[in-house]
């Protein structure tokens, strides 16, 4: 399978895979409860698990607890590996509508889960919390940043939404495997509406009745799948406009490929 895609794109989609398979596993994580993990004083980062160094820590601590008191939401960390607080986290903390609490296990193939209190699902709703989960959570991030930073980047990313006006559906920024998948959508639905176009009638130049047929499928890998996620995430230019160029470049050499099978006139003579 490596010989046919990219191993950025393969990486990409099975962070995806693993994402959607934590997200139905990580609420088995509240079934225990041991709340002599917990520490005795108030903090809003547990780290179990020492993924964050000590000097990271202390400025998360405090970072957390200045955004709260400014904003009012409630966001609280907690890192495990062998063993889980579980439940207790909840009386600890006093988890309430306003409250996002970031997991990260070390146990599982996506570092990162989710606790959302209801209040923030009016600002993003359960499809971002996956896409994010995927994208700093994923091993390969990971194993690129280190564990530290994919929570850093991902409490990071709330915080801007969290206070953004009308919240945020996806999660912003657009990583390379994800704009190359949008541009080889792009691409690929251009090759279909060339193809689409290829004049199939003597003396026509262009066979828009058949293109206007096709359009269902080529707008949705053009316009869905590759301009949607890239204006929906970004407001930098060149990767859209890079994808209209490739939808473009799919379509022009899909509807002039016939031209090269078609006998040269001279050769024809020649043979007759």
């Amino acid at each position: 399978m490596n010989h046919f895609l990219p191993r950025p794109l393969l990486r990409s989609l099975f962070a995806v895979c693993l994402a959607v398979m934590t997200w139905a596993i990580a609420p088995a994580a509240f079934a225990v409860n041991n709340p002599e993990l917990l520490p005795d004083y108030e903090t809003p980062v547990v780290d179990l698990a020492n993924f964050l160094p000590q000097l990271q820590e202390e400025n998360l601590v405090t970072d957390l607890n200045n955004f709260e008191a400014e904003t009012g939401w409630k966001m609280r960390v907690l890192t495990q590996f062998d063993r889980s607080p579980g439940r207790a986290v909840k009386e600890y903390w006093g988890l309430d509508d306003k409250s996002i609490l970031l997991v990260a296990d070390g146990r599982g193939g996506n570092l990162l889960a989710f606790s959302i209190g209801d209040d923030v699902y009016e600002l993003m709703p359960r499809t971002f919390w996956i896409e994010l989960q995927t994208r700093f959570g994923n091993m390969y991030y990971v194993r690129e940043h280190g564990e530290n930073q994919a929570i850093a980047d991902a409490l990071e990313t709330v915080k801007v939404c969290v206070t953004k006006e009308g919240g945020c559906i996806v999660v912003p920024g657009l990583p390379r495997e994800q704009w190359l998948l949008t541009l080889i959508s792009s691409v690929v639905g251009g090759v279909i509406c060339g193809f689409a176009a290829i004049p199939r009638k003597e003396g026509q130049a262009f066979a828009w009745q058949w293109a206007l047929i096709m359009s269902p499928l080529w707008g949705i890998l053009f316009l869905a799948f590759g301009v949607g996620p890239v204006v929906t995430r970004t407001s930098d230019w060149l990767p859209l406009l890079r994808n209209i160029l490739g939808f473009m470049m799919g379509a022009i050499v899909a509807f002039i490929a016939p031209m090269f099978n078609q006998p040269n006139p001279s050769e024809s003579e020649s043979e007759s």
